[in-house]
């Protein structure tokens, strides 16, 4: 029990700060930095989208209160999107306005989790979930699994039953994955089913990159078979698909039971998504169907561009390259700090692998959506000196 001057326990768990120190030393050095390190993308949303739209003459009360589930007019929309992309029909009551699928996952932990319940958190990972699951004194246990999927031997199903215990109640699913830019396979889908059902665990299924996949059919959501949905919660955020990250407006949806309860949290947390957002949210997903393939095909470009200028596999899908840059450290070097340091004297922010899993501090993360293409090839070909030779 905390007293003054102590804070929770599992605050020490939360990061103060996601992402890197670096900005500040690549200023000093450069008189243009290239952010490389933050995961959004350069396109503004079309226009049907954008905060100047939204009109208080159009939507009487806009600054006003919100629904606590939502504005009848966005839950609409994602379900017509629903329906267009997973040829699904939801029960609009189970259909939840979040602030972002940030908001979403973290007042669904709310909801499912007790303190020192653990959730299988397969790495690399989003950097905030595995703070989102600490913060309700939650365990994150990370299981190395994107980058090891190509490993020969290397069995899926084995890792992550190997991490169940008599605490672990949810396995968390992103795909395609950030930051490893893999769209899991049917087989490695299956294997995590498999210990769901074995262990009776809760989906957390986030679909923030479900709409940038290259060169391949549409990823099939795992939240809409037969056999999970009594068992899964989706996560679906309009700042990927959409250019949106700055409205903070995102989707979720689960079985009955819980959406319930999800509702009732979110009042204690958000009460409601930003009203005006949600508007923008409605013009977002009935006119932009055009701006997310022209997206999907700008963004497969930078990805390819990235990939071939660092000499790196092609992502499957996603904004990022994840990098292991082992072999450009100094012998001896238990982490990427220096290599980032490198990267920022030439005005390049990249972000620490540590972020995303214990396992990866000799990784980096790269976005190469958050500039235009020019400035990426600006930024790679200052990058490339750097992944050809150890300092």
């Amino acid at each position: 029990m905390p007293r003054f001057p102590n804070i929770a326990e599992h605050a020490h768990s939360v990061s103060a700060r996601v992402y890197s120190k670096l900005a500040q030393r690549a200023r000093a050095e450069n008189a243009e930095v290239f952010p490389l390190h933050v995961g959004d993308t350069y396109r503004d949303p079309v226009p049907a989208a954008r905060a100047e739209r939204q009109l208080s003459d159009e939507h009487p009360g806009l600054h006003k209160y919100a629904p606590v589930q939502g504005e009848p007019s966005a839950i609409d929309a994602f379900l017509d999107y629903v329906q267009a992309r997973h040829g699904e029909t939801l029960d609009r009551e189970l259909v939840q306005v979040m602030s972002g699928a940030t908001a979403g996952v973290s007042i669904v932990c709310q909801v499912l989790l007790e303190p020192w319940d653990e959730v299988l958190l397969p790495s690399p990972f989003w950097p905030l979930s595995r703070g989102i699951i600490a913060t309700k004194g939650a365990v994150p246990v990370q299981v190395p699994f994107y980058t090891r999927l190509d490993e020969p031997g290397f069995d899926p199903e084995a890792a992550l039953e190997a991490a169940v215990t008599e605490r672990t109640v949810a396995l968390y699913v992103n795909t395609p994955n950030n930051p490893s830019g893999r769209v899991l396979s049917a087989d490695s889908i299956e294997a995590m089913l498999r210990v769901a059902k074995r262990h009776d665990l809760w989906l957390f299924c986030d679909e923030a990159y479900e709409e940038i996949y290259f060169d391949r059919e549409p990823p099939e959501a795992i939240w809409k078979r037969p056999e999970t949905r009594d068992r899964a919660i989706a996560f679906h955020t309009l700042s990927k698909t959409y250019g949106f990250a700055g409205a903070r407006i995102g989707f979720t949806h689960g079985p009955k039971r819980v959406m319930g309860a999800v509702r009732g949290m979110q009042t204690f947390h958000t009460y409601c998504a930003a009203r005006p957002m949600q508007f923008g949210a409605v013009g977002a997903l009935r006119e932009g169907g055009g701006w997310v393939e022209e997206s999907r095909a700008l963004y497969r470009d930078a990805g390819y561009l990235a990939a071939d200028a660092l000499g790196v596999s092609r992502p499957e899908g996603g904004t990022f390259l994840f990098l292991d840059v082992s072999g450009l450290l100094e012998a001896g070097a238990e982490d990427c700090s220096a290599f980032l340091e490198r990267c920022a004297d030439e005005g390049v922010l990249l972000t620490p692998g540590r972020s995303c899993g214990d396992d990866y501090a000799r990784w980096v993360r790269l976005c190469f959506t958050s500039v235009p293409p020019a400035r990426l090839a600006a930024a790679l070909e200052k990058l490339a000196s750097l992944f050809r030779t150890p300092s």
